[in-house]
């Protein structure tokens, strides 16, 4: 029985070093992006290290082969059979061009964001501007109980969050200025759900589109935070 033995570095090793891990049977990948130790530590359980004194067993991930594999687009290393809990996959895009590849990297990116979304928060709300409506509608009418600053301050901020229901209808093609004032009065009738639908071109009662919850109250939060800094800045120093 002999078993066989891979190892990861990041910095680059003479030829010497990985002719003599060669004929031990030890596999060598070699100039690993700083960003990507994390992962594959985290991946198949092992520990980085600095230096060969430091080698121990406990610092050491266990798979059931790693193999090179030639692809279009160069080699990969492949990995299969982690042990632990851990559970890690690896996508792999392929695309006619450049542009293409791209933009399947985008969309699968959007993608892994709200299922993190979800795991973080398990809570969707409906979408098509339905919630920044109703909550701009809400402090409208908490406004009119206000006096002085406090009221203008409620009323801007109303009219900041209706600012993505009318990018939406702009971005359809649609009417901004109409889709929104129907909009608008819907909530103010009680249709808390109704929200804009690109596809028909109109408001519908109950939007189908549905968005996690955590993009809608990280958005709102980032955007206060942003406009309570700028307001506190006194002055400002131009330099070169």
């Amino acid at each position: 029985y002999q078993r066989r033995v891979h190892g990861i570095l990041r910095d680059a090793v003479t030829d010497t070093s990985l002719h003599f891990l060669a004929k031990m049977k030890i596999m060598v990948v070699k100039d690993i992006e700083r960003a990507d130790i994390e992962f594959i530590c985290k991946s198949i359980g092992c520990l980085p290290i600095s230096s060969i004194d430091c080698f121990s067993p406990s610092k050491f991930g266990t798979a059931d082969r790693a193999e090179e594999l030639t692809t279009s687009s160069g080699k990969i290393v492949k990995i299969t059979g982690v042990k632990g809990p851990v559970k890690a996959a690896s996508v792999i895009l392929h695309g006619a061009t450049k542009l293409l590849v791209d933009e399947s990297e985008r969309s699968l990116h959007d993608a892994l964001c709200v299922v993190r979304c979800l795991v973080k928060s398990p809570f969707v709300v409906r979408g098509g501007g339905a919630p920044e409506m109703e909550v701009a509608v809400s402090l409208r009418k908490w406004a009119q109980t206000l006096g002085g600053v406090d009221s203008v301050c409620v009323r801007a901020y109303a009219e900041a969050l209706e600012v993505i229901p009318e990018m939406l209808a702009l971005n359809a093609g649609l009417d901004p200025v109409a889709i929104c004032t129907q909009l608008r009065a819907q909530h103010h009738a009680g249709s808390k759900y109704a929200g804009i639908d690109v596809r028909k071109g109109s408001i519908v009662a109950e939007s189908n589109v549905q968005v996690p919850l955590l993009v809608l109250t990280s958005m709102i939060r980032h955007a206060t935070e942003t406009v309570a800094m700028i307001l506190r800045i006194d002055d400002i120093l131009i330099t070169r």
